[in-house]
């Protein structure tokens, strides 16, 4: 979605910047000035920006950005300290720039106090069967002999674009009999490309307890009252009322209209 945004909007701006992956490229040598040099070149659009701290970096950023109207894309952000040294205040940038965060956790958000969120939802069946044709057929439609096929891989993928877009190029240009086995071995065995993109949000939580919560609430809990699964949590140590709430805002859980405990299946 926010790739989308940048390719429709980003020529309404002085200058852009997408930052795809802060959260991996956080963790390299350097990472965070590696980010800083990248959003200056971006912008600026020159090889001779050379940053030697991160202090150095937030002061350049501050300088030669105050007066352009940008546009920029912060992709996968999953701590605080990454923001902090790259878009902290809206006066690091000119008058009506416009900064996009994706992330897994809302409570990054709420700390920011950001000015919107918008929540991702699951993609329709039409929607989803479009994105992974996309990447199967490189059309936007499936061809006829691959449609019922196609729908129960849509139908696998809940109306998740990352199972979808995962699934969809593995199966590019592959026979219906490729198509039929791949199926039969996902209800078996989850694909691990998908599995390991997932499992990022969990191995994000940040200590033992929130992770019981989550195995317990998606082996027992699923389907049932929130009220019932933290009385019981809670029976057992687990502080499910905080516990619940982090599952909530790293997307790792779902409360229905109804106060149901919701889960993607994938998950």
């Amino acid at each position: 979605i926010a790739k989308a945004i940048y390719n429709q909007f980003f020529h309404d701006f002085e200058g852009k910047s997408f930052l795809a992956n802060v959260r991996e490229t956080s963790k390299e040598p350097r990472g965070h000035v590696q980010l800083q040099e990248q959003l200056l070149f971006d912008i600026l659009k020159t090889s001779e920006i050379k940053i030697s701290s991160v202090d150095r970096g937030i002061t350049m950023i501050q300088e030669r950005l105050r007066s352009r109207r940008v546009l920029v894309i912060l992709d996968d952000v999953d701590h605080l300290e990454q923001l902090k040294i790259i878009a902290r205040s809206h006066d690091w940038f000119g008058p009506g720039s416009r900064i996009i965060i994706t992330t897994r956790d809302e409570q990054l958000l709420k700390v920011l106090e950001v000015d919107g969120v918008y929540a991702a939802k699951e993609m329709s069946e039409n929607e989803s069967l479009e994105l992974l044709s996309w990447h199967a057929f490189r059309n936007s439609y499936p061809t006829k002999d691959f449609m019922e096929l196609s729908r129960s891989v849509v139908a696998y993928s809940g109306g998740l674009p990352l199972a979808l877009e995962v699934l969809g190029s593995f199966l590019f240009s592959r026979s219906m009999q490729d198509w039929e086995d791949a199926l039969e071995k996902l209800k078996r065995i989850p694909n691990d490309e998908i599995q390991t993109k997932l499992r990022i949000s969990f191995d994000a939580l940040s200590d033992s307890t929130q992770k019981d919560i989550f195995l317990d609430i998606s082996c027992f809990f699923i389907g049932m009252h929130k009220d019932y699964a933290t009385q019981i949590l809670n029976a057992c140590g687990l502080f499910a009322n905080i516990g619940i709430s982090v599952l909530i805002q790293r997307c790792l859980l779902s409360v229905s209209v109804r106060n149901k405990l919701i889960m993607h299946d994938l998950l």
